[in-house]
């Protein structure tokens, strides 16, 4: 195994996770995988395309609660069907959902136990990072919570300490509730402010189960947070908290829609930014699990103008070489976003020509939204996990 041996969990059935006319469409799934296919990220020496296969039962219910998979299952064929959050407008039923929705668990858990083995030492599955679902609840336009269920087998094969970043705008309620009062895992979420945006969880008090004290790290951000303020409450946070908690692996939820252009919520951050996001998550995982990270996708819903190209650069980065953000966009690629999504503007770079540097945090000073967020996470953060909220080198 080489340093940029990635198994890229991908087979075009997986584009079946399709709730129809709904924000959540798979065409962004679709585009990505074009994306980085006519870029060349996907025939890069070590990358190994491999096809999932659905997660069973046994694999589903040590998440989730066995009567919700049954009701996954059976709710397509009753049309009055109502119940465990499903037939909603978030969630509506449709043919094929638990079908559908293992194979999205399916592929994280393949991704999860590819590196773990050590037969990768990263593994990407874009079409997963549905984070929302619950133990016996649909959420969020998720049925099935991969990321947890992709922790789940990790810690069943021998983990001990599990590191989970979600850099989607919305709160990884999901999997912090999977493992509120689990002290194996660490679940680090940042995301626009509950007081503005669904699901109303993660302020920076909810620090973990009375087992587990500490486990729990939430940044919520103000609405309107550019890439500069986004990336210093990143660094002001995530490396800490990480080196003091040690894990032996990385999963990170990567979802897309912190971008300026996402319809649904109010976060201001660039492609740019983005990258700089997973650059920085594969040197934490580079520094603390020698190198063993497995991403997954998330939320997004710039179907053309940001997702594509955010989750391309993720997979550039999880492969090898990050590409240069001057890179443009494949003309083959542009006639694909305009005959999928006609009337959208197609990119025509992989960059939004933003910045994405920052300025260290510090304690000092008059604080602004940004840094009321940062000291708020730490205060309540740092101490459970034995650093000092007030000093940055912490």
């Amino acid at each position: 195994m080489s340093d940029d041996d990635t198994v890229v969990v991908w087979d075009e059935s997986m584009l079946a996770y399709d709730m129809g006319d709904h924000p959540l469409d798979p065409v962004r799934v679709e585009l990505t995988v074009a994306l980085a296919r006519e870029l060349g990220v996907l025939e890069r020496p070590g990358v190994r395309l491999v096809k999932p296969e659905p997660a069973d039962d046994d694999v589903l219910t040590r998440v989730h609660d066995p009567r919700y998979v049954e009701a996954v299952r059976v709710a397509p064929r009753d049309p009055l069907f109502a119940g465990f959050g499903l037939g909603t407008s978030d969630n509506p039923v449709f043919e094929g959902m638990h079908e559908a929705s293992a194979l999205i668990a399916g592929a994280t858990v393949t991704a999860a136990e590819a590196v773990w083995r050590g037969d990768a030492r990263r593994a990407v599955n874009v079409a997963g990072g549905l984070h929302h679902a619950m133990p016996a609840r649909a959420s969020g336009f998720c049925v099935y919570n991969d990321p947890a269920v992709g922790i789940a087998r990790l810690l069943d094969l021998g983990a001990r300490r599990v590191a989970y970043v979600d850099v989607d705008v919305h709160h990884g309620d999901g999997v912090q509730k999977t493992f509120w009062d689990d002290p194996r895992v660490l679940t680090v979420s940042l995301h626009e402010t509950p007081l503005a945006l669904f699901p109303g969880t993660g302020f920076p008090d909810e620090t973990g189960g009375p087992e587990a004290q500490g486990t729990a790290v939430n940044v919520p951000l103000p609405p309107g947070i550019d890439d500069p303020g986004w990336q210093r409450a990143f660094h002001a946070i995530v490396p800490s908290v990480l080196r003091a908690f040690q894990p032996e692996i990385l999963v990170t939820q990567c979802g897309a829609d912190a971008h300026k252009l996402d319809p649904l919520a109010d976060l201001h951050l660039s492609v740019d930014g983005q990258r700089a996001t997973y650059i920085a998550l594969r040197a934490l995982a580079d520094e603390l699990c020698e190198g063993r990270w497995v991403a997954t996708g998330g939320g997004g819903y710039a179907l053309v103008e940001a997702v594509p190209r955010a989750w391309t650069h993720l997979l550039a980065v999880a492969t090898g070489e990050p590409l240069d953000p001057a890179t443009l966009t494949p003309p083959a690629w542009r006639e694909l976003a305009a005959a999928r999504c006609p009337g959208r503007q197609i990119p025509l770079r992989m960059t939004d020509d933003a910045d994405p540097s920052y300025e260290p945090w510090q304690p000092s000073g008059e604080p602004n939204s940004v840094d009321r967020a940062i000291a708020a996470a730490r205060r309540t953060a740092f101490p459970l996990l034995g650093l000092d909220p007030h000093d940055p080198r912490d």
